[in-house]
C-alpha cells in the first residue's frame, strides 16, 4: 500500500506539488501517492480529518487554510507558531504536527540557489501578511544588518517588528517612509502582483547589484520585476525557487530523505520576460 500525502487549498487546479512531489519520489525511491484536494471554505477541519482517516500521512497546505491548518493541529512548531500559519502537517497517530518551511525554502533559494548572501545586507520586505511572518524568523538568523517590513497599515508592520524584535534588527515603517533608503535585497511578498498591480513602493530602494525576488511565481516580468529591472538591477528572481525548496523540506520531514531541487526547479522555471 502507497503511503498517502496531498496538498488541499482553493482553487487548486493550478497547484504544481503533486509534479514536484512525484519527481522527488521517482529521484530517491520513495514509494508514495500525492493527489490534489480541493477544500471547502469552512470544512478545513472535516476534510483534513476525511483524508487522515482514509490514510493520509501528511498534507501540504496552501491558500486560504494556512490558518486553519494552524487550529487544526495538535503540535506546532516554533516557526509555524510565530508565523501563525501552517503549511505542512504530519499525522503520527493521535498527533497532528504543523510546521511552516515557507520562509526556509525561500532562504534556502536566496542563499543557495541564487547565490545572494544575506549576512550584513540591508534586506526589505514588501507587505505584512503571512508569506512575511512566514520568512521573518529564517530571514534574521542569515544575519542581516538590516530587516525592513514595509506595509500599506503602518501599524501592521510595526507590531510585526515589535514581535521579532528580540531576534535581530528588525523594523516597520511605510511605503512613504522608504524614500531615500537603498537595500541590497528586497522581496515582493505583498498580493499586489497577482492583481497584476505594483506596490507603492519608490523605484530608488533598489541596488543595481542587488536583488529582487518576487514570491509569486509562474507570472513571468511582474510590474515589481520590471520596475527593479528598470532600475538596474540585474538579478531578478520569482518564488518557483522557493516553492520547490518548502517542498522538499516538507518531504525530508514526512519521508526522512532531502531530495535534490535543482532538477524539478529547472523544469518549472519560466523565464522573467
Amino acid at each position: 500500500m502507497h503511503d498517502q500525502y496531498a496538498v488541499i487549498g482553493n482553487p487548486i487546479g493550478h497547484t504544481k506539488s503533486p509534479l514536484i512531489h512525484g519527481m522527488f519520489a521517482e529521484a530517491t525511491g520513495q514509494d508514495i501517492v500525492y493527489t490534489a484536494i480541493e477544500g471547502r471554505p469552512g470544512q478545513f477541519a472535516e476534510d483534513a480529518a476525511a483524508f487522515r482517516a482514509a490514510g493520509g500521512r501528511g498534507m501540504n497546505v496552501t491558500a486560504p487554510f494556512k490558518l486553519d491548518a494552524f487550529a487544526f493541529a495538535t503540535e506546532r512548531s516554533p516557526r509555524a507558531s510565530l508565523a501563525g500559519a501552517v503549511n505542512a502537517l504530519k499525522f503520527d497517530g493521535e498527533r497532528v504536527l504543523a510546521e511552516n518551511f515557507d520562509g526556509v525554502g525561500l532562504t534556502r533559494d536566496v542563499v543557495e540557489n541564487q547565490g545572494c548572501a544575506m549576512r550584513g545586507k540591508r534586506v526589505l520586505i514588501l507587505g505584512a501578511g503571512g508569506a512575511t511572518r512566514g520568512a521573518l524568523l529564517p530571514f534574521l538568523e542569515q544575519q542581516p544588518s538590516e530587516l525592513v517590513i514595509a506595509n500599506r497599515t503602518v501599524d501592521k508592520a510595526v507590531a510585526l517588528a515589535t514581535e521579532l524584535r528580540s531576534h535581530g534588527p528588525v523594523r516597520g515603517c511605510g511605503y512613504h517612509d522608504l524614500d531615500g533608503q537603498r537595500f541590497d535585497l528586497v522581496f515582493n511578498a505583498t498580493s499586489a502582483s497577482l492583481r497584476g498591480e505594483l506596490p507603492p513602493v519608490p523605484a530608488t530602494v533598489f541596488t543595481a547589484d542587488g536583488l529582487a525576488y518576487e514570491l509569486a511565481y509562474g507570472k513571468g516580468l511582474t510590474p515589481f520585476l520590471r520596475m527593479a529591472q528598470q532600475t538596474g538591477v540585474k538579478r531578478l528572481a520569482d518564488g518557483v525557487g522557493m516553492l520547490v525548496e518548502q517542498a522538499a523540506e516538507a518531504f525530508d520531514w514526512w519521508r526522512g530523505v532531502r531530495p535534490e531541487t535543482s532538477a524539478v526547479i529547472a523544469k518549472l522555471t519560466v523565464p522573467l520576460r
